[in-house]
């Protein structure tokens, strides 16, 4: 039979690696230094205060000064381990009855204030002074502190005081003015993360790389906190140690990949991305308070290394070695200035959650801001738009413009009508010559003689090159080769959206197809080629001439000049069911090629908005007039053209009769010139 007593848990990380001298004290050289010269010269005072955070080390560095002023061969820098004294107050040991602590917290009055002054004065019993070391020092009263104030300002030989607390301006002026300071400080995550790694090591456990800056994190910077959440992962690990999926959900943290997915959103513009992600939150039961302050520490973190693209290899951003590559390539997609206005957002929606009884609908509102930086007419919001444009013309590669050429002398209007006689007919008015077309005289020479001024032909005009002088040879310049730009098919993708809200604007159907039947297959140079679902919605594309529209879409989002090229591709993502193609359609005619013209109204055969009935009173709209009918007018021909096309296409942008003239949609639609009537008098 097993007895309880035989198998006792270990003791906590935090006091199984408690260390024992100022060299096994990290993070705390700035204290433990000046200690350390301080006992090797033998110039201790008599009371010290040592403040700082909760878990920096105050009280263990209280224990090892005491165990070295108690030492055998003191005056010494560090404790020998040797000697009895040191033994009774090494790790784990009984303690020493000259060491005395007292806790402030529940001995702060006066009464125990006279207690330890009447007890001060005896003598050690085995140690060499009497150390009393006060924790919580800030809870004591300031009656009890004036009680002793004496005894701390004239003590006797033997007796030694150590005050620690969190709070030293809490500490009467009168007490902390007659002791030696010493402020301890948190420690660096970095710092944290190596030690508990070399822990791991000593207990022989496996941890994740990516799971020890959580750790660190979850800590605050305090060592104690931190081994104690390190205690927390290792009661609660499998076989495989502890891993990163372990440490988020006992910790409460975002998963990266749910960050990443909310950057990704952001940076695309993806309002339906980034409300998912929400939901996400919101479903697998986490705290959205909890998921702004990761948001923005990632926020932190892209405005960093935006500023610094090195950062975390040199340390500045302390993330694993794949989740520093991840943050370059998200900051890359963003601006200086629309990051940091990404970042005070979620900060001031931050500070509005405290307390907040729908933080929910506040952490949408705060996505909503980040969104729509267009909504935002401040500075902030302007700089956001610009730095959207600017990465967008960086990824487009649009060249800067050329130099313009020094301008040409100006022609004439109009020809000027030269009379063939020299003199002017009667009643001709002489043509009054043009400021511009008279040269000034040109300046006297030495003799006094105008100068001869060459004809602005001859100059202007270089002289042909003569055969074996290559060097006057002024060859012309090639033209410019269309290119993608610098984009690639992640880029395209990433800015369709984009092109597909512009498409909307010009034409429903064609915005339809994008949405429903296509998506982006391939770009080859400067040819950007659409897969779609089935056939029939590829012929309805290409005979609807929406590859145009989009064309001109791509040249207004993206900067580039693109041929659409359409195929089928039966793994293209549909978000909804293909329109039926229409049957019997004919491909359409040119104009000018002396066939019969198509549908009327500008219409394209195929066109799946177009109907028999429409395309009836299209044809009733352009009618040819009866004998001794007088001709409608060019204008009313356009206007019932355009009324009828409207009608053919009731869900087209383009199909308004108000927002076109006739004569401008013939010209648009069927490619007609408008010449001026010839009335014959």
């Amino acid at each position: 039979m097993v007895r309880v007593s035989d198998v006792d848990s270990p003791l906590a990380l935090y006091r199984r690696y408690r260390p024992e001298t100022f060299a096994e004290v990290i993070g705390q050289d700035h204290v433990t230094t000046p200690l350390r010269n301080a006992l090797a010269n033998n110039r201790v005072n008599h009371a010290y205060l040592f403040s700082g955070p909760r878990g920096c080390g105050k009280t263990t560095s209280a224990r090892i000064l005491a165990r070295a002023l108690n030492c055998e061969k003191a005056p010494v820098a560090d404790p020998c381990g040797e000697c009895d004294s040191c033994r009774d107050l090494a790790r784990g040991g009984p303690g020493s009855i000259d060491v005395i602590e007292i806790d402030a917290a529940s001995h702060n009055g006066v009464d125990d204030a006279r207690d330890l002054r009447e007890k001060a004065f005896f003598a050690p019993v085995r140690s060499r002074y009497k150390v009393y070391i006060i924790d919580e020092a800030h809870m004591v009263t300031a009656q009890a502190f004036n009680a002793m104030l004496k005894l701390v300002e004239e003590p006797p030989p033997h007796l030694r005081f150590i005050f620690a607390t969190t709070e030293p301006d809490k500490v009467i002026p009168t007490i902390r003015s007659r002791t030696h300071h010493y402020p301890f400080r948190l420690f660096p995550p970095k710092l944290v993360a190596d030690y508990i790694a070399t822990l791991c090591e000593k207990e022989g456990i496996a941890v994740e790389p990516a799971a020890l800056p959580l750790v660190a994190r979850a800590g605050g910077g305090s060592m104690r906190d931190s081994l104690s959440v390190m205690d927390q992962l290792l009661g609660g690990a499998g076989p495989q140690g502890v891993t990163y999926e372990l440490a988020v959900g006992l910790l409460g943290y975002t998963p990266d990949w749910l960050l990443d997915e909310v950057v990704d959103a952001f940076a695309a513009r993806d309002g339906a991305a980034v409300f998912g992600v929400i939901d996400k939150v919101i479903e697998t039961g986490q705290d959205p308070r909890r998921f702004t302050e990761d948001l923005l520490r990632r926020l932190r973190d892209l405005v960093i290394v935006a500023a610094v693209p090195d950062a975390p290899a040199s340390g500045l951003v302390e993330v694993s070695e794949d989740a520093g590559e991840r943050l370059v390539a998200q900051a890359n997609r963003f601006g200086v200035h629309e990051l940091s206005r990404a970042a005070d957002i979620v900060a001031t929606g931050l500070t509005e959650m405290r307390g907040a009884t729908a933080p929910r609908l506040l952490l949408e509102l705060v996505c909503a801001r980040v969104l729509l930086p267009g909504a935002d007419h401040g500075t902030e919001g302007l700089a956001a738009r610009l730095d959207r444009l600017e990465r967008r013309v960086d990824i487009s590669g649009t060249p800067s413009p050329a130099p313009a050429p020094a301008p040409a002398a100006p022609a004439q209007d109009r020809p000027v009508l030269k009379p063939s006689v020299g003199a002017p007919r009667s009643g001709d008015s002489a043509p009054v010559p043009d400021e511009r077309s008279v040269a000034p005289p040109p300046p006297p020479t030495a003799g006094g003689e105008p100068a001869t001024v060459p004809d602005e032909r001859s100059v202007a005009a270089p002289p042909p090159p003569e055969e074996g002088h290559p060097e006057t040879a002024h060859p012309e310049p090639e033209p410019a080769q269309p290119a993608t730009g610098g984009l690639t098919l992640v880029d395209v993708r990433r800015l369709w959206p984009d092109v597909v809200e512009a498409v909307k604007t010009r034409r429903r159907m064609a915005w339809i197809h994008l949405t429903q039947n296509s998506q982006v297959v391939a770009l080859d140079g400067n040819v950007l080629t659409l897969g779609f679902t089935n056939p029939g919605a590829r012929e309805s594309f290409v005979n609807g001439r929406s590859d145009e529209v989009v064309r001109q879409a791509v040249i207004d989002v993206v900067g580039a000049d693109w041929r659409i090229e359409a195929i089928v591709d039966p793994g293209a993502q549909a978000g909804g069911p293909p329109p039926e193609p229409p049957r019997g359609s004919a491909p359409p005619t040119p104009p000018g090629s002396g066939s019969q013209p198509g549908p009327p109204g500008g219409a394209p055969p195929g066109d799946p908005g177009s109907d028999p009935a429409a395309i009836a009173k299209a044809r009733g709209a352009i009618r040819p007039t009866r004998t001794g009918e007088q001709p409608p007018s060019v204008e009313d021909r356009a206007a019932r053209l355009a009324q009828a096309d409207a009608d053919a296409h009731p869900d087209d942008l383009d199909a308004d009769v108000e927002v076109l003239g006739g004569a401008e949609l013939l010209q648009r639609e069927l490619g007609a010139q408008m010449i001026e009537e010839i009335r014959h008098q």
